[in-house]
Protein backbone atom coordinates (compact mmCIF):
# COMPACT_ATOMS: atom_id res chain seq x y z
CA UNK A 1 0.00 0.00 0.00
CA UNK A 2 0.97 3.07 -0.86
CA UNK A 3 1.35 5.57 2.31
CA UNK A 4 -0.06 8.46 1.08
CA UNK A 5 -3.22 6.99 -1.15
CA UNK A 6 -1.41 9.20 -4.19
CA UNK A 7 -1.94 5.87 -6.05
CA UNK A 8 -5.23 3.01 -5.52
CA UNK A 9 -5.07 -0.07 -7.24
CA UNK A 10 -8.02 -2.46 -7.13
CA UNK A 11 -8.08 -5.99 -8.09
CA UNK A 12 -12.02 -7.08 -8.09
CA UNK A 13 -14.41 -9.80 -8.09
CA UNK A 14 -18.36 -10.29 -8.24
CA UNK A 15 -20.29 -13.15 -7.65
CA UNK A 16 -23.87 -12.43 -6.57
CA UNK A 17 -26.33 -12.99 -8.93
CA UNK A 18 -26.10 -14.86 -12.84
CA UNK A 19 -22.92 -12.25 -13.59
CA UNK A 20 -19.11 -13.48 -12.64
CA UNK A 21 -16.76 -10.09 -12.69
CA UNK A 22 -13.50 -8.99 -12.75
CA UNK A 23 -11.67 -5.49 -12.96
CA UNK A 24 -8.61 -3.59 -11.85
CA UNK A 25 -9.47 -0.09 -11.17
CA UNK A 26 -6.46 2.54 -10.44
CA UNK A 27 -7.56 5.86 -8.69
CA UNK A 28 -4.63 8.45 -8.70
CA UNK A 29 -4.57 11.97 -7.39
CA UNK A 30 -4.24 14.77 -10.05
CA UNK A 31 -3.28 18.30 -9.58
CA UNK A 32 -6.76 19.05 -10.59
CA UNK A 33 -8.42 16.20 -8.57
CA UNK A 34 -8.86 12.58 -8.65
CA UNK A 35 -8.40 10.63 -12.12
CA UNK A 36 -9.70 6.70 -12.39
CA UNK A 37 -8.42 4.06 -15.31
CA UNK A 38 -10.62 0.79 -15.60
CA UNK A 39 -7.27 -1.33 -16.71
CA UNK A 40 -9.17 -4.29 -17.32
CA UNK A 41 -13.29 -5.30 -16.90
CA UNK A 42 -15.08 -8.57 -18.48
CA UNK A 43 -18.08 -10.24 -17.04
CA UNK A 44 -19.41 -13.31 -17.87
CA UNK A 45 -23.35 -14.05 -17.85
CA UNK A 46 -24.87 -17.86 -16.96
CA UNK A 47 -27.10 -18.49 -19.96
CA UNK A 48 -30.04 -19.29 -17.90
CA UNK A 49 -32.23 -18.50 -20.63
CA UNK A 50 -34.14 -22.23 -20.94
CA UNK A 51 -35.28 -21.20 -17.65
CA UNK A 52 -36.69 -17.22 -18.48
CA UNK A 53 -34.76 -15.95 -15.83
CA UNK A 54 -32.12 -16.23 -13.27
CA UNK A 55 -31.52 -20.07 -12.16
CA UNK A 56 -29.46 -19.98 -9.19
CA UNK A 57 -27.70 -23.30 -9.64
CA UNK A 58 -26.74 -22.32 -12.91
CA UNK A 59 -25.30 -19.43 -11.59
CA UNK A 60 -23.47 -20.44 -8.73
CA UNK A 61 -21.47 -23.19 -11.79
CA UNK A 62 -21.19 -20.23 -14.22
CA UNK A 63 -18.89 -18.67 -11.25
CA UNK A 64 -17.20 -22.04 -10.16
CA UNK A 65 -16.49 -22.29 -13.90
CA UNK A 66 -15.07 -18.75 -15.11
CA UNK A 67 -13.74 -16.33 -12.27
CA UNK A 68 -10.79 -18.40 -11.99
CA UNK A 69 -9.83 -18.31 -15.72
CA UNK A 70 -11.48 -14.50 -15.20
CA UNK A 71 -8.70 -13.67 -12.40
CA UNK A 72 -5.91 -15.11 -14.45
CA UNK A 73 -6.65 -12.63 -17.22
CA UNK A 74 -6.91 -9.71 -15.89
CA UNK A 75 -3.33 -10.49 -14.10
CA UNK A 76 -1.71 -9.43 -17.38
CA UNK A 77 -3.42 -6.48 -17.28
CA UNK A 78 -2.17 -5.27 -13.73
CA UNK A 79 0.22 -2.34 -14.35
CA UNK A 80 4.13 -3.48 -14.83
CA UNK A 81 6.41 -2.96 -11.48
CA UNK A 82 9.38 -1.06 -12.02
CA UNK A 83 10.38 -2.59 -8.15
CA UNK A 84 11.23 -5.37 -6.15
CA UNK A 85 7.63 -4.54 -4.62
CA UNK A 86 5.54 -6.94 -6.95
CA UNK A 87 5.48 -10.13 -8.45
CA UNK A 88 5.91 -12.30 -11.36
CA UNK A 89 3.76 -13.72 -14.27
CA UNK A 90 4.70 -17.16 -16.45
CA UNK A 91 5.76 -15.12 -19.02
CA UNK A 92 8.57 -13.64 -16.83
CA UNK A 93 7.07 -9.94 -16.86
CA UNK A 94 6.89 -8.14 -13.21
CA UNK A 95 3.27 -6.91 -12.43
CA UNK A 96 2.22 -4.30 -9.01
CA UNK A 97 0.86 -6.10 -6.58
CA UNK A 98 -2.77 -4.44 -5.87
CA UNK A 99 -2.89 -2.70 -2.83
CA UNK A 100 -6.02 -4.40 -1.98
CA UNK A 101 -8.75 -6.52 -3.21
CA UNK A 102 -12.67 -5.81 -3.13
CA UNK A 103 -15.13 -8.44 -3.66
CA UNK A 104 -19.06 -8.38 -3.20
CA UNK A 105 -20.02 -9.51 0.27
CA UNK A 106 -23.87 -8.79 -0.27
CA UNK A 107 -27.10 -8.86 -0.22
CA UNK A 108 -27.20 -11.70 -2.44
CA UNK A 109 -27.29 -15.47 -2.70
CA UNK A 110 -24.91 -16.46 -0.50
CA UNK A 111 -23.57 -19.42 -2.20
CA UNK A 112 -23.14 -17.45 -5.09
CA UNK A 113 -21.56 -14.56 -3.09
CA UNK A 114 -18.57 -17.32 -1.39
CA UNK A 115 -17.27 -17.87 -4.61
CA UNK A 116 -16.31 -14.28 -5.16
CA UNK A 117 -15.66 -13.37 -1.43
CA UNK A 118 -13.57 -16.69 -0.67
CA UNK A 119 -11.54 -15.99 -4.29
CA UNK A 120 -11.08 -12.27 -2.69
CA UNK A 121 -9.61 -14.13 0.51
CA UNK A 122 -7.49 -16.52 -0.82
CA UNK A 123 -5.63 -13.45 -3.17
CA UNK A 124 -5.30 -10.98 -0.41
CA UNK A 125 -3.77 -13.45 1.94
CA UNK A 126 -1.23 -14.48 -1.20
CA UNK A 127 0.03 -11.25 -2.12
CA UNK A 128 -0.78 -10.28 1.69
CA UNK A 129 -2.73 -7.37 1.01
CA UNK A 130 -6.25 -6.07 3.17
CA UNK A 131 -9.38 -7.11 1.63
CA UNK A 132 -12.78 -5.00 1.63
CA UNK A 133 -16.40 -6.62 1.50
CA UNK A 134 -18.41 -4.60 -0.25
CA UNK A 135 -22.53 -3.84 -0.54
CA UNK A 136 -23.61 -4.60 -3.95
CA UNK A 137 -26.18 -1.75 -4.01
CA UNK A 138 -23.79 0.96 -2.37
CA UNK A 139 -21.47 0.22 -5.29
CA UNK A 140 -24.26 1.01 -7.71
CA UNK A 141 -25.21 3.93 -5.99
CA UNK A 142 -21.75 5.17 -6.27
CA UNK A 143 -20.71 4.29 -9.80
CA UNK A 144 -21.36 7.76 -11.17
CA UNK A 145 -18.98 8.96 -8.88
CA UNK A 146 -16.21 6.88 -10.81
CA UNK A 147 -17.81 7.60 -13.97
CA UNK A 148 -16.82 11.72 -13.42
CA UNK A 149 -13.18 10.39 -12.66
CA UNK A 150 -12.86 7.83 -15.42
CA UNK A 151 -9.78 8.79 -18.52
CA UNK A 152 -11.13 8.56 -21.99
CA UNK A 153 -15.06 8.46 -20.42
CA UNK A 154 -17.19 7.05 -22.97
CA UNK A 155 -19.65 8.62 -21.72
CA UNK A 156 -21.75 11.11 -23.71
CA UNK A 157 -22.44 13.34 -20.86
CA UNK A 158 -20.00 12.71 -18.17
CA UNK A 159 -20.62 14.54 -15.10
CA UNK A 160 -17.60 17.50 -14.86
CA UNK A 161 -16.98 16.87 -10.91
CA UNK A 162 -17.84 13.62 -8.81
CA UNK A 163 -21.18 13.77 -7.63
CA UNK A 164 -21.49 15.34 -3.74
CA UNK A 165 -22.77 13.59 -1.07
CA UNK A 166 -26.26 14.58 -0.25
CA UNK A 167 -27.52 13.54 -3.65
CA UNK A 168 -30.29 11.23 -4.15
CA UNK A 169 -30.28 8.23 -6.09
CA UNK A 170 -33.25 5.79 -7.98
CA UNK A 171 -31.41 2.23 -7.95
CA UNK A 172 -33.89 0.14 -10.09
CA UNK A 173 -33.14 -3.30 -11.58
CA UNK A 174 -34.39 -6.55 -11.80
CA UNK A 175 -33.84 -7.07 -8.14
CA UNK A 176 -34.44 -3.30 -6.66
CA UNK A 177 -36.52 -0.33 -6.94
CA UNK A 178 -35.28 2.00 -4.48
CA UNK A 179 -35.28 5.45 -3.89
CA UNK A 180 -32.42 6.54 -1.46
CA UNK A 181 -31.11 9.98 0.26
CA UNK A 182 -27.39 9.63 0.24
CA UNK A 183 -25.64 11.66 3.00
CA UNK A 184 -22.49 10.54 3.61
CA UNK A 185 -20.50 7.27 2.27
CA UNK A 186 -22.13 5.10 4.44
CA UNK A 187 -25.10 6.83 5.44
CA UNK A 188 -28.09 6.18 2.95
CA UNK A 189 -31.75 6.50 3.92
CA UNK A 190 -34.52 4.56 2.09
CA UNK A 191 -37.07 6.72 0.87
CA UNK A 192 -39.29 4.40 -1.44
CA UNK A 193 -39.00 0.47 -2.20
CA UNK A 194 -40.96 -1.53 -3.65
CA UNK A 195 -44.35 -3.78 -2.01
CA UNK A 196 -44.26 -6.05 -4.42
CA UNK A 197 -41.73 -6.47 -7.59
CA UNK A 198 -38.73 -4.38 -8.38
CA UNK A 199 -39.38 -2.56 -12.17
CA UNK A 200 -36.71 -4.49 -14.35
CA UNK A 201 -38.67 -7.37 -13.11
CA UNK A 202 -41.86 -6.17 -14.09
CA UNK A 203 -40.58 -4.93 -17.12
CA UNK A 204 -39.25 -8.66 -17.80
CA UNK A 205 -42.35 -10.43 -16.96
CA UNK A 206 -44.43 -7.97 -19.47
CA UNK A 207 -41.76 -8.21 -22.28
CA UNK A 208 -41.67 -12.51 -21.90
CA UNK A 209 -45.87 -11.25 -22.60
CA UNK A 210 -45.24 -8.70 -25.29
CA UNK A 211 -42.40 -9.51 -27.57
CA UNK A 212 -43.37 -12.41 -30.09
CA UNK A 213 -41.84 -15.60 -29.58
CA UNK A 214 -39.76 -15.83 -32.47
CA UNK A 215 -37.95 -12.81 -31.06
CA UNK A 216 -37.57 -13.94 -27.57
CA UNK A 217 -36.03 -16.94 -28.45
CA UNK A 218 -33.20 -15.18 -30.47
CA UNK A 219 -33.13 -13.13 -27.13
CA UNK A 220 -28.91 -13.46 -26.45
CA UNK A 221 -29.53 -13.03 -22.92
CA UNK A 222 -32.94 -13.24 -20.23
CA UNK A 223 -32.82 -9.61 -20.24
CA UNK A 224 -35.80 -9.18 -21.54
CA UNK A 225 -36.69 -5.33 -20.88
CA UNK A 226 -33.40 -4.38 -22.38
CA UNK A 227 -34.79 -6.49 -25.48
CA UNK A 228 -38.38 -4.80 -25.08
CA UNK A 229 -36.90 -1.33 -25.48
CA UNK A 230 -35.12 -2.51 -28.44
CA UNK A 231 -38.06 -3.61 -29.53
CA UNK A 232 -40.73 -0.61 -29.10
CA UNK A 233 -37.97 2.07 -29.39
CA UNK A 234 -36.14 0.78 -32.80
CA UNK A 235 -35.20 4.25 -33.77
CA UNK A 236 -33.47 4.81 -30.31
CA UNK A 237 -34.77 8.70 -28.68
CA UNK A 238 -36.35 9.58 -31.83
CA UNK A 239 -38.57 7.31 -31.00
CA UNK A 240 -39.89 9.49 -28.00
CA UNK A 241 -38.57 12.59 -28.80
CA UNK A 242 -42.11 14.41 -28.68
CA UNK A 243 -42.49 12.60 -24.56
CA UNK A 244 -44.84 15.42 -22.82
CA UNK A 245 -44.90 14.09 -18.98
CA UNK A 246 -48.59 14.76 -16.93
CA UNK A 247 -47.61 18.71 -15.86
CA UNK A 248 -49.63 18.37 -12.56
CA UNK A 249 -50.14 15.42 -9.80
CA UNK A 250 -53.92 15.50 -11.23
CA UNK A 251 -52.97 14.79 -14.60
CA UNK A 252 -51.45 11.37 -13.25
CA UNK A 253 -54.94 10.31 -12.35
CA UNK A 254 -56.34 10.80 -16.49
CA UNK A 255 -56.96 7.43 -17.80
CA UNK A 256 -55.38 6.55 -21.24
CA UNK A 257 -56.92 4.32 -23.46
CA UNK A 258 -55.48 2.99 -26.36
CA UNK A 259 -56.97 2.60 -29.68
CA UNK A 260 -56.57 -0.80 -29.30
CA UNK A 261 -59.47 -0.43 -26.18
CA UNK A 262 -57.27 -1.30 -23.54
CA UNK A 263 -55.08 0.86 -20.88
CA UNK A 264 -52.51 0.21 -18.02
CA UNK A 265 -53.34 1.85 -14.60
CA UNK A 266 -50.76 3.72 -12.84
CA UNK A 267 -49.77 2.58 -9.61
CA UNK A 268 -50.69 4.73 -6.71
CA UNK A 269 -51.69 8.04 -8.55
CA UNK A 270 -54.28 9.13 -6.63
CA UNK A 271 -51.86 8.96 -3.15
CA UNK A 272 -49.04 10.37 -2.15
CA UNK A 273 -48.01 7.55 -0.66
CA UNK A 274 -43.73 7.28 -0.75
CA UNK A 275 -43.87 3.82 -2.10
CA UNK A 276 -43.52 1.70 -5.37
CA UNK A 277 -45.99 -1.17 -6.81
CA UNK A 278 -44.80 -2.58 -10.32
CA UNK A 279 -46.81 -6.40 -10.26
CA UNK A 280 -49.88 -4.77 -11.09
CA UNK A 281 -48.28 -3.34 -14.28
CA UNK A 282 -47.05 -6.79 -15.40
CA UNK A 283 -50.31 -8.54 -14.22
CA UNK A 284 -52.22 -6.50 -16.03
CA UNK A 285 -50.53 -6.21 -19.57
CA UNK A 286 -50.53 -10.37 -18.99
CA UNK A 287 -54.50 -9.82 -19.20
CA UNK A 288 -54.48 -7.86 -21.91
CA UNK A 289 -52.13 -9.99 -24.06
CA UNK A 290 -54.46 -13.06 -23.04
CA UNK A 291 -57.29 -11.20 -23.91
CA UNK A 292 -56.59 -10.06 -26.96
CA UNK A 293 -54.58 -13.21 -28.22
CA UNK A 294 -57.79 -14.58 -27.84
CA UNK A 295 -59.75 -12.64 -29.73
CA UNK A 296 -57.29 -12.85 -32.78
CA UNK A 297 -53.43 -12.72 -33.18
CA UNK A 298 -52.06 -9.45 -31.74
CA UNK A 299 -50.19 -7.17 -34.65
CA UNK A 300 -47.12 -5.75 -34.44
CA UNK A 301 -48.24 -2.00 -33.87
CA UNK A 302 -50.11 -3.16 -30.82
CA UNK A 303 -47.42 -5.04 -29.67
CA UNK A 304 -44.91 -1.96 -29.82
CA UNK A 305 -47.85 0.43 -28.31
CA UNK A 306 -48.69 -2.14 -25.37
CA UNK A 307 -44.73 -2.04 -24.55
CA UNK A 308 -44.57 1.83 -25.01
CA UNK A 309 -47.61 2.27 -22.33
CA UNK A 310 -45.74 -0.28 -20.17
CA UNK A 311 -42.75 1.64 -19.73
CA UNK A 312 -44.34 5.14 -19.81
CA UNK A 313 -47.11 3.85 -16.83
CA UNK A 314 -43.61 2.10 -14.53
CA UNK A 315 -41.46 5.00 -15.64
CA UNK A 316 -43.92 8.11 -14.56
CA UNK A 317 -44.76 6.42 -11.23
CA UNK A 318 -41.17 6.50 -10.59
CA UNK A 319 -40.93 9.96 -11.74
CA UNK A 320 -44.12 10.77 -9.31
CA UNK A 321 -42.74 9.01 -6.24
CA UNK A 322 -39.12 10.89 -6.64
CA UNK A 323 -40.53 14.39 -7.21
CA UNK A 324 -42.92 14.03 -4.13
CA UNK A 325 -39.79 12.85 -2.07
CA UNK A 326 -37.94 16.35 -3.68
CA UNK A 327 -41.06 18.09 -2.51
CA UNK A 328 -40.99 16.47 1.26
CA UNK A 329 -36.76 17.27 1.31
CA UNK A 330 -37.18 20.85 0.07
CA UNK A 331 -37.73 22.63 3.14
CA UNK A 332 -34.58 20.75 4.81
CA UNK A 333 -32.66 20.89 1.45
CA UNK A 334 -30.29 23.86 1.88
CA UNK A 335 -27.21 25.25 1.58
CA UNK A 336 -24.39 21.97 2.03
CA UNK A 337 -27.52 20.14 2.89
CA UNK A 338 -29.05 20.85 -1.01
CA UNK A 339 -29.42 18.15 -2.79
CA UNK A 340 -28.24 19.27 -6.57
CA UNK A 341 -28.00 15.78 -8.06
CA UNK A 342 -30.48 12.65 -8.90
CA UNK A 343 -28.65 9.58 -9.29
CA UNK A 344 -29.68 7.12 -11.23
CA UNK A 345 -28.00 3.43 -11.35
CA UNK A 346 -28.89 -0.21 -11.50
CA UNK A 347 -29.70 -2.10 -14.85
CA UNK A 348 -33.15 -0.26 -15.75
CA UNK A 349 -30.68 3.29 -15.89
CA UNK A 350 -29.36 2.32 -19.60
CA UNK A 351 -33.06 2.57 -20.87
CA UNK A 352 -32.70 6.14 -22.41
CA UNK A 353 -36.72 6.29 -22.27
CA UNK A 354 -36.29 6.17 -18.59
CA UNK A 355 -33.64 9.21 -18.64
CA UNK A 356 -36.30 11.41 -20.66
CA UNK A 357 -39.07 10.51 -18.39
CA UNK A 358 -37.09 11.67 -15.18
CA UNK A 359 -35.85 14.67 -16.53
CA UNK A 360 -38.88 15.66 -18.02
CA UNK A 361 -40.78 15.35 -15.01
CA UNK A 362 -37.96 17.23 -13.16
CA UNK A 363 -37.72 20.13 -15.64
CA UNK A 364 -42.45 20.60 -15.68
CA UNK A 365 -42.50 20.23 -11.66
CA UNK A 366 -40.34 23.17 -10.61
CA UNK A 367 -37.04 20.76 -10.17
CA UNK A 368 -34.65 21.58 -13.88
CA UNK A 369 -32.01 22.84 -11.43
CA UNK A 370 -31.75 18.97 -10.51
CA UNK A 371 -28.43 17.41 -12.48
CA UNK A 372 -28.74 13.76 -13.43
CA UNK A 373 -26.35 11.66 -13.51
CA UNK A 374 -26.28 8.15 -14.37
CA UNK A 375 -23.51 5.88 -15.56
CA UNK A 376 -23.03 4.48 -18.95
CA UNK A 377 -24.91 1.38 -19.82
CA UNK A 378 -22.14 -0.95 -19.41
CA UNK A 379 -21.82 0.19 -15.93
CA UNK A 380 -25.31 0.73 -14.81
CA UNK A 381 -25.91 -3.28 -14.67
CA UNK A 382 -23.86 -5.48 -12.25
CA UNK A 383 -19.76 -4.94 -13.15
CA UNK A 384 -16.71 -5.47 -10.99
CA UNK A 385 -15.35 -1.99 -11.53
CA UNK A 386 -18.45 -0.25 -9.67
CA UNK A 387 -17.36 -3.09 -6.33
CA UNK A 388 -13.70 -1.89 -7.30
CA UNK A 389 -14.77 1.87 -6.68
CA UNK A 390 -16.93 1.62 -3.88
CA UNK A 391 -13.90 -0.33 -2.31
CA UNK A 392 -11.81 2.18 -2.87
CA UNK A 393 -14.08 4.96 -1.38
CA UNK A 394 -14.42 2.80 1.69
CA UNK A 395 -10.69 2.12 2.29
CA UNK A 396 -9.85 6.00 1.82
CA UNK A 397 -12.03 5.93 4.72
CA UNK A 398 -10.14 3.76 6.66
CA UNK A 399 -12.39 0.75 6.67
CA UNK A 400 -11.31 -2.74 5.60
CA UNK A 401 -12.12 -6.32 5.91
CA UNK A 402 -11.13 -9.25 8.35
CA UNK A 403 -10.56 -12.81 6.59
CA UNK A 404 -13.80 -13.86 8.78
CA UNK A 405 -16.60 -11.57 7.08
CA UNK A 406 -19.36 -13.97 5.75
CA UNK A 407 -21.56 -13.28 2.83
CA UNK A 408 -24.61 -11.91 3.55
CA UNK A 409 -27.75 -12.63 1.93
CA UNK A 410 -29.75 -9.22 3.65
CA UNK A 411 -28.17 -6.15 4.08
CA UNK A 412 -29.53 -2.90 4.10
CA UNK A 413 -28.30 0.34 3.16
CA UNK A 414 -29.87 2.39 5.96
CA UNK A 415 -27.96 2.70 9.65
CA UNK A 416 -31.43 3.08 11.27
CA UNK A 417 -32.25 -0.62 9.99
CA UNK A 418 -32.42 -3.25 12.25
CA UNK A 419 -29.11 -5.22 10.79
CA UNK A 420 -27.46 -1.70 10.95
CA UNK A 421 -27.19 -0.76 7.39
CA UNK A 422 -23.29 -0.55 5.66
CA UNK A 423 -21.24 -0.86 8.94
CA UNK A 424 -23.57 -2.98 11.24
CA UNK A 425 -22.56 -6.45 10.18
CA UNK A 426 -19.58 -7.50 11.89
CA UNK A 427 -16.00 -8.13 9.87
CA UNK A 428 -15.34 -4.66 9.86
CA UNK A 429 -12.03 -3.24 10.72
CA UNK A 430 -11.67 0.32 11.00
CA UNK A 431 -7.82 1.84 10.51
Amino acid sequence: MVSDRRRQKNNQLIASSDDTSVAIVEKTKTATGNAAKIHFLENVTADTRAHRGIHPIIALESHQENLGTLVQKALNYLPPSQTANGFKLADGSHRRLPDFISATRGPGMRSNLSVGLETGKALAVAWQVPMVGVHHMQAHLLTPRLVSCLENNSNPDPPAVPPELPFLSILVSGGHSILVQSTRLTEHKILAASEDIAIGEALDKSARDIIPADLLQNAKSTMYGKTLEKFVFPNGEADFADYKPPATRGDELAKRESKWGWYVTTPFANTRTLQFSFSSVSSMVGKIVARRSAEGEISHDERVDLGREVMRVAFEHLASRTIIALEMLRPHSKGKDKIQTLVVSGGVAANRFLMKVLRSFLDVRGFEDIKIVAPPPYLCTDNAAMIGWAGIEMYEAGWKSSLSCRPLRKWSLDPQADDGGILGPGGWVRE
